[in-house]
């Protein structure tokens, strides 16, 4: 029996992880080749132009899985019955500008999408928030979107996630399918925390651990940390332009793995409202490793937390709380 197309917003869409990410939302990459989809897309009135040029050219690729095309400036038309929403519109810092600047311009973003979403969207809408800050914007989003379920309201540090993947996988020289679970902890921003202590590598003769095969734990504790932490300021400065190809598949990832589930044995990395679990704060948007079945995602409990561990999970939980009263005080 064929499935009722799943529609999608993207917000942002003219810009460059929009444009990425269509083509794989009507390929069949983030909700699986059996899905049929209709895309919602979402940009600011200047933009115009450029949004209907992308769905002049998602007409064009004859997708076809894709029912359909919305290309709107308008929030509510955007957020009518949709489904999942792709928050990848924001404000983005700009020279000279200070955080509670970008903070102030975001907030009012988010407030204002948060209130069509309640209004318009599927009462059981799933939203990952992309534009930074991801998790603070996710935050004011759950705010002021009261009847969304806080478990449906989360954000995204899966590119985090398979940027840890990726060096573990290019240093040990392993194909990047047989590493996992790996974690990221806490923002998404350079405080963030990519954790290898439970990380394995499958081999011909089983699974081991990652620290165990890279053996240098100094490496592990130091470079490869600041490279996953600093790896979008990198691609910047080799691309002059922001990480969009590997953002707009990691967007993917997160959706389709919240939605379809997580393999048996294996966790992924979601920022998602915290519980209280490690000791983390509850009333934050704080990543976690979570698993993922029937479209609901849980904290993996009961991991041990060694001393630089905690230490590095309550730096980066203390920038959340920083942000969260930045972001607060720009709504008085």
């Amino acid at each position: 029996m064929a499935k009722n197309p799943v529609r999608i917003l993207v917000t942002g869409a003219a810009g460059q992880i929009g444009y990425a990410i269509v083509p794989m939302i009507a390929r069949g990459v983030m909700l699986g080749l059996d899905q049929s989809v209709i895309l919602h897309l979402l940009d600011v009135e200047p933009a115009a132009e450029a949004l209907n040029g992308v769905k002049m050219e998602l007409i064009d690729a004859a997708f076809p899985l894709l029912k359909g095309v919305v290309a709107t400036t308008d929030v509510v038309e955007a957020c009518k019955d949709v489904n999942i929403a792709v928050m990848v519109g924001g404000f983005p810092r700009k020279e000279g500008m200070e955080r509670k600047d970008v903070m102030s311009k975001n907030v009012s973003i988010y407030k204002a999408q948060a209130a069509a979403l309640e209004q318009h969207a599927a009462k059981d809408c799933k939203v990952l928030v992309v534009a930074n800050p991801a998790n603070t914007n996710a935050l004011i989003l759950k705010e002021f979107a009261p009847s969304i379920p806080e478990k449906n309201i989360t954000c995204l540090t899966r590119l985090d996630h398979n940027r840890a993947l990726g060096q573990i996988s290019e240093r040990l020289n392993v194909q990047v399918s047989d590493v996992k679970n790996v974690i990221i902890w806490g923002n998404h921003s350079s405080t963030q925390y990519p954790d290898v202590n439970h990380a394995t590598v499958t081999t011909s003769s089983g699974g081991k651990r990652v620290r165990e095969l890279v053996a240098d734990d100094h490496w592990l504790n130091t470079d490869f940390i600041a490279t996953v932490q600093q790896r979008g300021a990198a691609i910047i400065k080799a691309r002059k332009l922001s990480s969009a190809l590997s953002a707009a598949s990691a967007a993917c990832d997160h959706i389709r793995d919240w939605v379809l589930g997580t393999p048996k044995g294996t966790w992924v990395s979601m920022g998602v409202y915290s519980d209280g679990s490690y000791g983390i704060q509850p009333g934050l948007i704080y990543s976690f490793p979570v698993t993922c079945e029937k479209g609901q995602w849980s904290i993996v409990q009961g991991l041990k937390i060694d001393e630089f561990s905690r230490k590095k999970m309550d730096a980066t939980a203390n920038e959340l709380m920083e942000e969260k009263s930045l972001a607060y005080s720009c709504l008085k």
